[in-house]
């Protein structure tokens, strides 16, 4: 068990939107329930934006800039982990399988970035899995995730490495080896996706070996195993990420009010198994961000 454990918390997500009537979307709602996550205990808020009128998930440059300038005018020590996510699902098209069918979202990796280039945030997500994902096919190759990892770089952000399956952990190897990622990367590990690694107590010791000696992990799981990789990421020595991105539910049957709640319950979760809550100032140190 690591010595002092932060929690990110994954406030919105771009998955369709469950059935919940506090689910946030609008951009003050959404900087609303990362402030009251953040006074909970998160020391990380990892932001999507949405539609503020049907929810679906933005790609809007000013969303993001209405987003994290609402977070920021309230609480400018919150560690701030953007995503580079969307732009990288491919569906086949039903008529022809080499044509690009409806749904497809792919952009440049300038396009990815646009807003991490713009509001240069702490730290962005950079998800490096080629597979079956979203009911189509995420498509992050070498060129494309080469690109993206110099980028972000310059621009003074963080990469977390979002790992998926096995092989990810293979290609984050061979792009810090070319310094496309910094070594000292924190990585995430995406566990119970239908076609990803298991949510699986052997799945997450399986990710915790494959990475570089001391570099600093989360590891969550999706949906109802949310809560339970939880606790066997902090058993293994990780950190904890929770939020409505990942589940709505605290258990089986019991709806969270709100993302603080899901951040309360990580924190009584730490702590029952003897961990630390690690500061938002304490988690710079411990990614070597900057204060």
């Amino acid at each position: 068990m690591a010595d002092k454990v932060f929690i990110t918390c994954a406030v919105t997500g771009s998955a369709p939107m469950p059935h919940h009537p506090n689910f946030p979307f609008r951009p003050d709602h959404v900087a609303a329930e990362a402030l009251a996550a953040a006074e909970a205990g998160a020391a990380i808020i990892h932001l999507h934006v949405r539609d503020r009128d049907t929810g679906v998930p933005s790609q809007a440059l000013d969303d993001y800039r209405e987003v994290v300038g609402l977070i920021r005018a309230k609480n400018d020590a919150v560690i701030l982990n953007v995503t580079t996510g969307p732009g990288c699902t491919w569906m086949q098209s039903e008529e022809d399988p080499a044509v690009a069918g409806p749904g497809t979202l792919m952009f440049t990796a300038e396009r990815r970035l646009e807003h991490i280039l713009d509001l240069k945030p702490d730290m962005c997500t950079l998800d490096i899995c080629t597979m079956q994902l979203w009911g189509g096919v995420a498509i992050n190759l070498d060129p494309m995730i080469t690109k993206m990892g110099h980028m972000i770089q310059d621009a003074g952000v963080m990469p977390e490495i979002e790992c998926f399956e096995a092989g990810d952990f293979v290609f984050a190897d061979d792009l810090m080896a070319k310094g496309a990622l910094p070594k000292n990367a924190p990585f995430s590990f995406v566990l119970g996706t239908k076609y990803g690694l298991p949510a699986t107590t052997e799945a997450m010791t399986y990710c915790k070996n494959q990475i570089p000696r001391g570099a600093r992990w989360t590891g969550f799981g999706v949906s109802r195993h949310s809560f339970p990789m939880a606790a066997q990421a902090v058993l293994l020595g990780g950190n904890v990420r929770v939020g409505f991105e990942d589940t709505i539910y605290l258990r089986r049957g019991q709806i969270a009010n709100d993302n603080a709640s899901l951040v309360h319950w990580g924190v009584d979760l730490v702590e029952r198994l003897g961990g630390e809550i690690a500061s938002v100032e304490e988690t710079r140190e411990l990614l070597g961000l900057a204060h």
